[in-house]
């Protein structure tokens, strides 16, 4: 493994998705800021991945909170000096279609999925062209070097009825990729997104132990299982990495085929 002096943050990164992507990147030789609210989880994974090596930090951060997320910038320049990369993951889920969602339910989703993806995305953005800026870095450097990776969702395309505030900050942060890419191009800063599909975590585990459910999910699934958090890290790493320096503005949907589907599939003996 090669050290480098790039530096991510990464949103909701105590668990699942965002716990992989924090992996992936240590092992890519890159410094990792884990911003999460969950503060043993965030706490055990820092010192798993550290190794007291100074690879890898965790800030208590409410995304949804402009001082919280101030709060995550200055820890983040007082460790590493730096910020390269940011992995905007952090989401959280509510039930309740049009007819019974609550208003407090439906500003708490939108206030981490949405306003909180906005508030770390525009600090991150602004450090990021503060230092390029400062260290007068050619584009061409850039776009090898600075990256944003949103954390979108299929449900930004598809939908599930109870699940409607969720669905809209999904669509809407697609839509802030787009215009924050257009806005960031002529810096060679690149901004994408991953719209994962049916992926093996916490969040998912309820569904995964109902076997009703699990067959439902495997029924408009055409690889015929869930996706590996892994899975996802690598296309952030991916999208990340100097290889898709000519990449921005797109959303990468990992869904087993699902968004391909417009049937069900029938359910397999395995």
């Amino acid at each position: 493994m090669a050290q480098s002096d790039r530096v991510a943050i990464i949103t909701g990164g105590a668990r699942g998705i965002g716990a992989a992507c924090a992996r992936r990147f240590v092992e890519e030789g890159v410094r990792v800021v884990i911003a999460d609210v969950e503060e043993d989880a965030g706490e055990a994974l820092a010192k798993d991945l550290d190794a007291g090596k100074g690879r890898a930090l965790f800030v208590d951060c409410d995304v949804s909170d402009k001082l919280a997320v101030a709060n995550l910038m200055a820890e983040t320049r007082s460790a590493f000096d730096r910020v390269d990369v940011l992995i905007n993951n952090a989401a959280i889920v509510a039930d309740g279609d049009i007819l019974d969602l609550e208003v407090a339910d439906f500003d708490r989703v939108m206030g981490v999925n949405l306003r909180g993806a906005f508030l770390v995305a525009r600090a991150v953005a602004r450090q990021i062209v503060g230092q390029i800026e400062d260290e007068s870095m050619r584009s061409d450097e850039c776009r090898k070097r600075y990256a944003i990776v949103n954390m979108s969702s299929v449900n930004a395309q598809v939908s599930i009825p109870n699940q409607l505030a969720y669905s809209m900050s999904k669509g809407a942060l697609n839509q802030m990729t787009k215009s924050m890419a257009l806005a960031l191009a002529s810096q060679g800063v690149r901004v994408n997104a991953i719209g994962p599909g049916s992926i093996n975590t916490d969040l998912l585990k309820a569904v995964s132990d109902d076997k009703v459910a699990l067959e439902r999910i495997m029924s408009r699934t055409p690889l015929g299982r869930l996706g590996d958090p892994d899975e996802i890290a690598s296309i952030a790493w991916f999208l990340a990495s100097k290889d898709a320096s000519y990449i921005t503005g797109e959303c990468i949907y990992a869904d087993g085929g699902r968004l391909a589907l417009n049937y069900t599939m029938s359910k397999r003996d395995d």
